[in-house]
């Protein structure tokens, strides 16, 4: 489902390049945890897989297609439809409430304001937010506001999720109700079509490492 193939990136013509030629394919349906010391481009790779930055040599695959290659305009619509993504800070607009929050991607992707609400609420009340739906970001913990930030990433049903240490700010208890929310995702239980998903999580931290299906150490 998604795929690199030869993949290497530099930030600047002639920089470092990271990853040296890589190629991986991701298995749908699994978590895999990207992980190495830092400065070996953990979170560097999630964007290029997001198709957010584009590899200095090589390409990235996804359902058998290359799509890094694409116009940025097709990259974009691919990116909104496709992927979902969650990062270490929630990144709540604090003056909005959960509900819009999370329906913000499917707006982006062309869906209507009922479909987007009736299917942010189904993955709120999954993942046990639905009592939190008109709260605002101030009144509710860090743990519950990544929970939301999950079920942002889940909207548009897509077929990957890529999460930058979406633990990192966690305790232990809040972390794993989170890791369990994306090990779910893989598997179609938050989906609409109950399809496998691929789901990338760059990490540091030993616990996520010992909850992933895969590892992939950069």
């Amino acid at each position: 489902m998604l795929a690199v193939e030869d993949l290497s990136f530099a930030y600047t013509r002639g920089g470092e390049e990271l990853f040296g030629g890589l190629s991986h394919a991701f298995t749908p349906g699994r978590v895999t945890a990207v992980t190495g010391p830092s400065g070996r481009g953990k979170s560097t790779l999630l964007y290029v897989l997001g198709l957010m930055l584009t590899p200095t040599r090589g390409r990235v695959l996804l359902e058998g297609g290359p799509v890094s290659e694409a116009s940025d305009s097709t990259r974009s619509r691919v990116r909104a439809a496709r992927f979902g993504f969650v990062f270490q800070d929630a990144a709540l607009d604090p003056s909005r409430r959960v509900l819009d929050s999370v329906i913000e991607p499917a707006l982006y992707a062309g869906w209507s304001r009922k479909a987007a609400r009736a299917r942010g609420r189904v993955l709120l009340e999954q993942l046990g937010m639905a009592a939190r739906a008109d709260h605002r970001p101030g009144e509710i913990s860090g743990g519950q506001g990544q929970r939301v930030a999950v079920c942002r990433a889940l909207v548009t049903d897509p077929v990957v999720v890529l999460a930058d240490e979406p633990t990192g700010n966690l305790d232990r208890h809040n972390a794993e109700g989170v890791l369990r929310a994306l090990s779910a995702a893989t598997d179609g239980a938050t989906g609409e079509g109950g399809r496998a998903r691929t789901v990338v999580i760059a990490t540091h931290d030993p616990f996520v490492l010992e909850h992933a299906d895969e590892v992939l150490a950069l």
